[in-house]
């Protein structure tokens, strides 16, 4: 069963999702600055997910209580699912962001690409090349699956691809600060008015 709660005052939110699988708390702030404490019981999850919030220039708390005996799919599921409704809950309507972001960014021979439309039209293309089949404690498959989910949750297009890289790692970190840095342009306020010719996002 699926229980999310959440409150939004500004551009911040808070959600706490609670099932048989997980329990999940997400605190976001688009406005203070990098601070985080990410908790999610998947330390390479954790890294990503700090390196996100670093980049992307946001506050980013995260705890989760997950079966990890299991694996950890649910974990990283719900975390993508908490945090995309709270991106979605601190954006509100939408007026006067950007809307649109994209980068590139490099790690060692890595390099990343993100491209992000905060319309509320969810989709995702994800091709990051991932060969191994963990990193630390997160499975490669659950790499792309967390930014799939992301998107949908939060309800916005997200077009991510790794274009070249050797190092599985280098390649995962990439995508990450990638996508922070377009996330970073779109949230940007630029204005009052929804940047649609329809009007609305």
């Amino acid at each position: 069963m699926t229980d999310p709660t959440s409150s939004a005052a500004g551009r911040t939110a808070s959600i706490t999702r609670q099932t048989r699988e997980t329990d999940v708390v997400v605190t976001l702030d688009l406005d203070t600055g990098p601070r985080t404490d990410i908790r999610t019981g998947i330390g390479f999850l954790d890294h990503l997910l700090t390196s996100l919030a670093t980049h992307a220039q946001i506050g980013l708390v995260v705890a989760c209580t997950g079966d990890l005996h299991i694996d950890d799919h649910h974990s990283a599921e719900d975390c993508a699912i908490a945090l995309g409704q709270a991106l979605n809950h601190a954006l509100g309507e939408r007026a006067g962001i950007a809307r649109f972001g994209f980068a590139y960014a490099p790690l060692d021979e890595a390099l990343a690409r993100a491209v992000v439309d905060l319309v509320k039209r969810p989709s995702a293309s994800v091709e990051l090349g991932l060969k191994r089949e963990k990193l630390g404690e997160l499975s490669c498959e659950n790499i792309p699956h967390f930014l799939q989910t992301l998107a949908t949750s939060g309800q916005f297009t997200l077009h991510v691809d790794v274009l070249k890289g050797e190092n599985d790692h280098h390649r995962a970190e990439a995508t990450f600060k990638a996508l922070a840095l377009a996330l970073r342009q779109a949230i940007a306020q630029t204005g009052t008015a929804i940047n649609s010719t329809k009007g609305v996002l």
